[in-house]
């Protein structure tokens, strides 16, 4: 490989590694925010789902702003966006300007990944499943970083908006490496007209089982990244611990992405590893309902396993399923943005919930009703298989 490929490979890196903590940060100092700012659960909750909804939502403004700028000059204004909307928390902390800024990020977001995806399949045409693992990797580690080290950084400055803010600066750091590795005519627009005949996903059912899979894939993420720090706080962990807690879980997510490659190269069959990853992710929620220490831990193991599994997977099912690359960008976009809206509606209902019964046995009977969901889906999904 040559060095200016590595050098684009790691800017990809760091740029896909702001993608996450705006999100994931929130989840080791929610109790802190609703009781700093006198709101309900339901309202914190709603700092996550804005924009996970907004990742499906603007999700189809990507093509026309690819078509409008270059790649370089987009994806540097996205990150900035995202930097700066980041860095407002730190001074402006109040709960209406934590939502502007989670409208900012979720735009950004929505995006920018699309435009990633489509960069890495331009540019590296013959090693892009290995691109796209890095890419995907990336996202996990930003999400495992901003889980643990938000709590620290709270601990050590006692204001969480600092906490939150200072993620804003893998920003600056992203948007130095990638204007450094991509220049101007690498990140000229590539687009070419494809005339090809596509089956509308809209119109056909096998898409929409698969929409139902990546949204309950994505709200059992999203509501274990928002929730599970507070599940373990009302276990009796300390915010800090709480949030080490998250961690662990992200880096068996991380572990499992990387394994996941090498484990279908020896057993190809996809529906059997998804399968396998909810039985351990339904024992993993179950040992949620153990008031123990130790099986906290184990549980929040067990699902990191479950999320490493669930999330490449859900990217693949549309692909493998598509007959031409036009026919895959049509799936995968109508899959990535009606799922990703469905996610967002998984953690507000926890946070209603819970202003509601001031318990987290709900909380952990979602974790169970998501998982029994995803099961059910990937019946139906090998039961269309088996038809065809």
């Amino acid at each position: 490989m040559k060095w200016k490929d590595v050098l684009i490979i790691i800017a990809i890196f760091i740029v896909a590694l702001n993608l996450r903590p705006s999100i994931t940060s929130i989840g080791p100092v929610l109790n802190s925010i609703r009781t700093d700012l006198s709101i309900s659960s339901t309202q914190v909750s709603l700092l996550t789902a804005i924009p996970i909804f907004c990742m499906g939502l603007f999700a189809p403004l990507a093509v026309p702003m690819q078509r409008r700028f270059d790649y370089r000059l987009a994806v540097t204004m996205l990150v900035a966006l995202i930097g700066v909307a980041t860095f407002i928390r730190m001074f402006a902390a109040s709960y209406s300007m934590l939502l502007i800024t989670s409208l900012l990020v979720g735009f950004a977001i929505a995006i920018i990944s699309p435009m990633l995806n489509t960069f890495i399949k331009l540019y590296f045409p013959h090693k892009v499943a290995a691109v796209v693992s890095i890419y995907s990797l990336a996202m996990g580690a930003g999400a495992a970083l901003s889980a643990g080290f938000t709590a620290v950084f709270y601990k050590y400055f006692e204001e969480w908006p600092i906490a939150l803010g200072i993620w804003g600066i893998l920003a600056i750091i992203a948007i130095v490496f990638w204007l450094f590795a991509i220049k101007r005519d690498e990140g000229a627009t590539l687009f070419a007209a494809l005339s090809l005949e596509i089956r509308n996903p809209w119109k056909t059912k096998k898409a929409w089982l698969l929409l139902l899979f990546f949204g309950l894939q994505a709200s059992l993420f999203f509501s274990l990244t928002t929730w599970l720090a507070p599940v373990a706080i009302a276990h009796g962990f300390s915010i800090v611990t709480a949030g080490a807690v998250l961690t662990v879980m992200s880096l068996v997510q991380l572990t499992t992405n990387a394994l996941l490659p090498s484990a279908l190269a020896k057993y190809p069959s996809t529906i059997f590893w998804l399968f396998i990853l909810l039985a351990v992710g339904g024992i993993g929620a179950s040992c949620l309902f153990i008031s123990t220490n130790s099986a906290i831990w184990g549980g929040a193991m067990l699902l990191g396993v479950t999320l490493g599994g669930l999330f490449p997977l859900a990217l693949t099912l549309p692909l493998n399923e598509a007959r031409n690359n036009e026919e895959a960008n049509a799936w995968s976009s109508m899959v990535m943005s009606g799922g990703f809206m469905m996610s967002a509606i998984i953690p507000l209902l926890i946070g209603f919930i819970y202003d509601i019964t001031r318990s987290h046995l709900y909380t952990k009977a979602i974790y169970i009703i998501l998982i029994a969901a995803l099961l059910l889906t990937v019946f139906a999904i090998n039961k269309r298989n088996n038809k065809a």
